[in-house]
């Protein structure tokens, strides 16, 4: 059965390109690793059929005999199409890709598009931590805050294909944390790395532990900061953890999930970033909702991209 094969999962990053050849079961049987290309889309599609036929063949495979080739990519896309659409960080050309139509005549197989962030909850919720699990929400609070939502094991993308853009969830619009997005007071503008590092900047002692370098002043050292004491470090912790508390409270208003896994590179300040939130949204919750709610780190590390981009072929029940 066709569903039995393994598949291909690309994890279209903006600066790598990782492809794993998975079986159905989520096991890795080969991975191909590259940087990711920034020449332009005719660059770009040979990198992803080449990284493709890297991972099958490192697993003994051909890509012709796998069920497919799915691709996990940042920014918005059209999974019914196969249209990469606005993707950061790669060249303009590359905006309204028809990845689809251009990589299935050089694959001979189905290719399908999803965002990075679906992608990630899909593997999360097909092999990681929400194994068996009906509705989960998939957090990453890295550089920027992501998500992807599996409501009654479905993928929920929106009528306007960006559902779970959580981390532009307006928390603070009075305040003066300038998202990327241009908006004023997002979740992923006060809480994801990004955020911290540039509210440390505007610490002098922070300034200083850099040695006076602007750009040094990283959300790593800010945390490490916070845990020598340093008052104005575990200030920006201390907001951070608010408002982490505050966007994960409202999260299981909307959305009443039975799990919330979170991931991306914050998660490794579990104790000091993570964890306390966790616990401020479930006591201040609704009650049924808290309840019924369980908030854990994920699972599937690094891999979570190609591995949610392989579960594309899974077995269709998160699609």
């Amino acid at each position: 059965m066709a569903a039995r094969q393994p598949a291909i999962g690309l994890d279209l990053g903006g600066t790598k390109l990782l492809g794993l050849a998975v079986d159905a079961d989520g096991r890795v049987l080969g991975r191909a690793l590259r940087p990711t290309p920034h020449g332009g889309r005719d660059e770009l599609i040979a990198a992803l059929a080449t990284t493709a036929h890297e991972a099958a063949a490192a697993a003994g495979l051909e890509v012709s005999r796998t069920a497919g080739v799915g691709i996990g990519a940042p920014g918005p896309t059209d999974p019914e199409s196969g249209v990469l659409l606005e993707p950061p960080n790669l060249p303009a050309d590359c905006h309204d890709l028809a990845l689809r139509d251009l990589l299935e005549p050089r694959l001979g197989v189905p290719v399908r598009v999803e965002n990075d962030a679906n992608v990630a909850a899909l593997g999360e919720h097909r092999y990681g931590a929400g194994r068996g699990v009906a509705d989960l929400l998939y957090i990453t609070i890295s550089t920027g805050i992501g998500g992807g939502v599996i409501a009654n094991g479905r993928l929920l993308r929106g009528a306007g294909l960006v559902a779970g853009e959580i981390g532009h969830m307006v928390l603070a619009p009075d305040g003066s944390d300038i998202c990327g997005c241009g908006r004023t007071g997002c979740w992923e503008a006060i809480c994801s790395g990004t955020g911290i590092a540039r509210q440390g900047r505007a610490a002098a002692g922070l300034l200083r532990r850099a040695g006076g370098d602007a750009a040094a002043v990283s959300a790593e050292l800010v945390l490490q900061a916070c845990a020598a004491g340093d008052p104005a470090a575990q200030a920006i912790v201390a907001r951070a953890v608010r408002y982490n508390g505050l966007a994960l409270q409202n999260l299981l208003h909307l959305f009443s999930p039975g799990l919330i896994v979170i991931g991306g590179g914050l998660t490794h300040r579990w104790d000091a970033v993570v964890a306390p939130a966790a616990r401020w949204a479930l006591a201040h919750a609704m009650r049924r909702a808290a309840a019924a709610c369980q908030i854990v780190p994920a699972q599937l590390g690094d891999l979570v991209g190609g591995l949610g981009a392989a579960a594309l072929f899974a077995d269709g029940t998160a699609l």
